[in-house]
């Protein structure tokens, strides 16, 4: 029996587990934390759980719009319990971690916790123990940067990781980033009722995503009342005792009761003794993967958050069952990126898949794109959503759909059609043949690709 040892228990680490287990390998999770790791525990599942509710929020404050009174007439305020909510968060957290922990249990798996390390390639020590193993998976994921002019003190200055602790709303919440992580939390906290002031060192918010995307929802953001500021950066932070003043590069000071650094991730790699057995970490300190998650150590893989190759749950998950799947002998397609789905979850949200525009715009890849407000869906209009569009790009002459974009309400789960139609390489005629629930959402992305159809030559 082939004994697999995982070192971390997120979506890479649990999900390895699963099929190394079906595959009817021995096997070891080791982590430090809880089943789930910093995505169930701190990161994904807290703040889309916090998300969630202050989409709800928003839907009360818009209710007017669509003949709908709250407390009164003209008064659709709603009061924000910020203790209940962290509570609600940090309870379903909770409640994720113990199911995937019963799910491994179920399955045979053996969870240890506790600090891993590699004493060898083929040995792993947790405190005294030495776990031998046949095969080794690293999915240890990564934990937010800091900057040495802006140390999160958990209490003014702060990580997302310490935000659900606060039992009150942040009067004036100042978000340093605007990549994905900053937008969305800054988009959240604006829907409890926040004011927000969001600092992008770019000048848009959000600036590895499509363009037009970003261009919507920073719209949306300052519609809202979103104080945005681009092209500067925070060059410190500063605790006063009742509040936060950041100093901005530019030469500006902001202030307000609070400030949300979120500027990147760092892989959690030191002291696990890597390059001790020969894998090789870039400046980084990410771990060096190939397509099938192989380090440069044989034996040894690496999944998540930790390799830095695209830092989504659903990514780090893929690597650890293709790493499992290979190690084990099982046939396994390598890792394809130019399939991979994502979302950003502010209101509307964001969701890509496959080519981009720029990618189009630049020649990489010869392509026609449409681009369809939402605002003509029959159904966007009875839910008064207004903001979005559905973008489908497809080969010049074949019609092979290569990438889309939706940002609209629920554009997280529209995207999956779009997502099969690039992994399965449907044409546009193939998505404009299927039938689409009137009215819907999903509508407009088979009237997209209708618009993208070629008349047959005569």
């Amino acid at each position: 029996m082939t004994k697999v040892v995982i070192i971390g228990g997120g979506p890479g680490g649990y999900e390895a587990a699963l099929v190394a287990a079906q595959l009817g390998a021995e096997v070891t999770v080791v982590e430090r934390e809880g089943v789930g790791g910093a995505c169930v525990l701190t990161d994904c599942v807290p703040s889309k759980t916090m998300i969630a509710t202050s989409v709800r929020a928003n839907y009360v404050r818009d209710a007017g719009r669509l003949g709908l009174t709250v407390n009164s007439e003209d008064d659709c305020s709603v009061g924000v319990d910020m203790k209940a909510v962290n509570e609600r968060v940090k309870r379903l957290a909770r409640a994720q971690s113990e199911d995937t922990a019963a799910r491994l249990v179920k399955e045979g798996v053996e969870i240890v916790q506790g600090e891993a390390r590699l004493v060898d390639p083929r040995i792993v020590a947790v405190g005294e123990r030495r776990l031998h193993a046949d095969v080794v998976l690293v999915a240890t994921g990564a934990h937010p940067r800091e900057l040495p002019s802006a140390r999160p003190d958990g209490e003014r200055i702060l990580t997302w990781r310490e935000l659900y602790d606060l039992d009150e709303r942040p009067e004036e919440l100042i978000v340093v980033g605007s990549g994905v992580t900053g937008a969305e939390f800054a988009n959240a906290y604006q829907g409890l009722g926040s004011q927000v002031t969001l600092v992008s060192s770019r000048d848009r918010v959000m600036p590895t995503q499509d363009a037009d995307a970003a261009e919507v929802l920073e719209d949306v953001f300052r519609r809202r009342g979103m104080r945005v500021l681009g092209n500067t950066r925070a060059e410190s932070v500063v605790n006063t005792g009742d509040g936060v003043r950041v100093t901005l590069s530019d030469g500006r000071t902001v202030e307000g009761s609070h400030c949300l650094m979120t500027v990147g991730m760092i892989p959690n790699t030191d002291n696990l003794g890597l390059e001790e057995i020969g894998v090789r970490l870039d400046k980084g300190g990410f771990v060096q993967v190939d397509r099938v998650s192989r380090t440069s150590t044989p034996g040894v893989y690496a999944a998540g958050d930790c390799t830095g190759v695209n830092m989504l749950a659903s990514v780090a998950a893929m690597q650890g069952r293709i790493a499992m799947w290979h190690a084990l002998g099982e046939a396994v397609a390598p890792l394809k990126l130019s399939t991979v789905a994502a979302t950003v979850f502010t209101n509307p949200e964001l969701a890509s898949v496959g080519a981009t525009e720029e990618d189009v715009r630049s020649g990489k890849v010869d392509a026609r794109i449409v681009n369809l407000p939402l605002d003509t869906n029959p159904r966007a209009k009875m839910n008064n959503s207004k903001d979005g569009f559905v973008k489908l790009i497809c080969r010049q002459h074949t019609g092979i759909v290569l990438g889309g974009v939706i940002v609209g309400p629920r554009a997280s789960e529209l995207i999956l059609g779009v997502s099969i139609a690039v992994q399965q390489r449907l044409t546009v005629d193939e998505i404009a043949h299927t039938f689409a629930v009137y009215p819907s959402l999903s509508g407009s992305v088979t009237e997209a690709a209708r618009s993208l159809m070629q008349a047959s030559p005569e």
